[in-house]
């Protein structure tokens, strides 16, 4: 596997090793010994979610507070645009996002570390979205932003997405006190 960095520290591209012969492909998502070894590059997973949804769904912006999240997300039917905004207390990032396109055709995987908002819109007609989550999922402890809040500026690749009745209502970033943040923080 190739890990990439980006522009926003921590936050990852995975191009897992695809091998392909006549009958098909096969790719290894996840191999605990070389993503969680010695010298952990990511943490440890501790559940799978898989979403499915349509073209011009957005799901998202998605956080936790105090039980933070970092996601390993991958497409493994369609298309996506998968974005991940930095929310770390004290992160010289801070408000600033990233946006990358995950296919099916290209198995690469998004790894979004602890202390992100994660969202996706959905660019094909279907896409079947797998994401492993480093905490458990803690229904009082969700937070969200507003998909086009200005302050972020995140370019979506759709102008009139379907949303969550939460989606549509997630405040904007500047609403939003520092102890409603992950982790209890964050500079403006």
């Amino acid at each position: 596997m190739k890990v990439t960095a980006t522009a926003l520290e921590g936050v990852r591209i995975v191009t897992p090793e695809v091998f392909e012969d006549p009958r098909g492909f096969f790719v290894e998502t996840f191999h605990r010994e070389r993503y969680c070894g010695d010298a952990p590059a990511f943490p440890e997973f501790v559940q799978d979610n898989w979403s499915r949804s349509r073209r011009g769904v957005l799901r998202g912006l998605h956080y936790q507070i105090g039980r933070p999240q970092a996601k390993l997300v991958q497409v493994v039917r369609g298309a996506i645009y998968d974005v991940a905004v930095d929310l770390r207390p004290g992160s010289p990032n801070f408000g600033k996002w990233l946006g990358v396109h995950l296919t099916d055709a290209e198995p690469q995987q998004l790894f979004v570390p602890e202390g992100f908002a994660h969202g996706f819109c959905v660019l094909s007609d279907v896409a079947d979205v797998l994401y492993k989550c480093s905490d458990f999922y803690v229904p009082g402890d969700e937070g969200g932003l507003l998909w086009d809040d200005p302050y972020l500026g995140v370019q979506w690749p759709v102008g009139t997405p379907l949303l969550s009745e939460k989606d549509r209502n997630n405040p904007r970033l500047r609403d939003i006190p520092p102890e409603r943040l992950p982790a209890g923080g964050g500079r403006r």
